[in-house]
């Protein structure tokens, strides 16, 4: 029998510290998550100032719990996968440069690996007999993309938001309504309690040709309807406001994805992000899927918020492809999805 390929994956782009141990890139064996929510909670959002001198306090914990939980030994690694964008630049450099050392010092490949790519990899962990092509929605707080995912390196943006990404507009419209940080788990709990039809927010471009989103105009809709409600005296059912607002966006994104299925033929749907792990979206995309006999994947809700085994799985892929990296790799904050850079 072969020696599994083993893979240690580093994960700092944003307020989650973790380091995960994988065996042949889907079999998790540890993945520690240390994250910063609590800490970020009295900013009312992630500073990043604060997120990279944090990593930098427990990045050496996290690394060593991972291994210790997985009953490996760094000399038994086979290779280092690190997040080397998109992110903030301080927090990614933490991560990218405690994998440059483990690198060098145990003379192992330096796999870079794409953040996002990382999410839509965390499908394949989840998920064993998933494999591409398929169309990938990938919502988070910073990016709103359908993705063609054509082999399991390969990808093709075919539809992508002109503005606010689906879960900043949740974030500031949680803030707005004094709901706290994160805004999104928060709105999808009190949604839950609200009448969805109570008010007709808009929802963007669904009448044209295209694949792309909007959300930016919904997000102002909401405020205005705050304010109308503040000048003319009326008390606002937050309930109602959370169950309207994330319908149309729900609803939004629906409606581009089952686009995006029927003009790539593809039979499977494959939902990855942090706003993967809205209830309502997951129940509405899972019907629609449902009503026209398609496959539909997402990720558990451990696996929906940043986390390095979705990195190592990544890794793996990109390592059987060649796609090393080396000690001048550099973080990329603005990384794309489907791009090279810096490799």
């Amino acid at each position: 029998m072969d020696k599994p390929v083993l893979t240690l994956a580093i994960e700092t782009s944003c307020d989650e510290t973790s380091c995960a141990v994988l065996s042949n890139g889907r079999t998790v064996l540890a993945n520690e998550i240390y994250t910063q929510i609590e800490i970020h909670k009295t900013f009312g959002g992630v500073v990043p100032e604060v997120a990279s001198r944090n990593h930098l306090e427990k990045i050496s914990q996290i690394v060593d719990a991972s291994l210790q939980k997985s009953g490996r030994q760094f000399h038994e690694i086979d290779h280092i996968a690190v997040t080397y964008g998109p992110g903030l630049v301080g927090a990614l450099l933490v991560g990218l440069s405690t994998a440059k050392a483990l690198a060098f010092a145990l003379d192992k490949p330096l796999i870079p690996v794409n953040h996002i790519e990382g999410h839509i990899a965390a499908n394949y962990i989840a998920h064993s007999e998933l494999e591409p092509p398929f169309v990938c929605l990938v919502v988070s707080g910073g990016h709103t993309h359908l993705v063609e995912v054509k082999d399991y390196t390969t990808f093709e943006i075919i539809g992508k938001t002109r503005d606010d990404a689906a879960g900043e507009a949740f974030d500031k419209v949680a803030r707005t309504l004094g709901l706290g940080y994160p805004g999104g788990p928060l709105i999808d709990k009190l949604a839950k309690e609200g009448n969805p039809k109570a008010i007709d927010f808009p929802r963007a471009m669904l009448d044209q040709d295209n694949l792309d989103f909007s959300f930016s105009g919904l997000k102002s809709a909401v405020l205005n309807y705050l304010n109308s409600c503040k000048m003319k005296g009326i008390d606002v059912n937050k309930a109602d406001v959370c169950a309207s607002f994330q319908e149309a966006v729900v609803m939004t994104l629906c409606h581009k994805a089952m686009e995006a299925v029927s003009k790539t033929g593809y039979r499977k749907m494959v939902l990855a992000g942090g706003v993967a792990a809205n209830s309502a979206l997951r129940e509405a995309l899972n019907e629609q899927c449902k009503t026209k006999n398609i496959s539909f994947y997402y990720p558990p809700l451990e696996l929906c918020t940043d986390n390095a085994a979705m990195i190592g799985c990544a890794g793996y892929y990109n390592a059987l492809k060649g796609h090393t990296g080396n000690m001048s790799t550099n973080a990329i904050p603005n990384l794309k999805i489907g791009s090279k850079s810096g490799l």
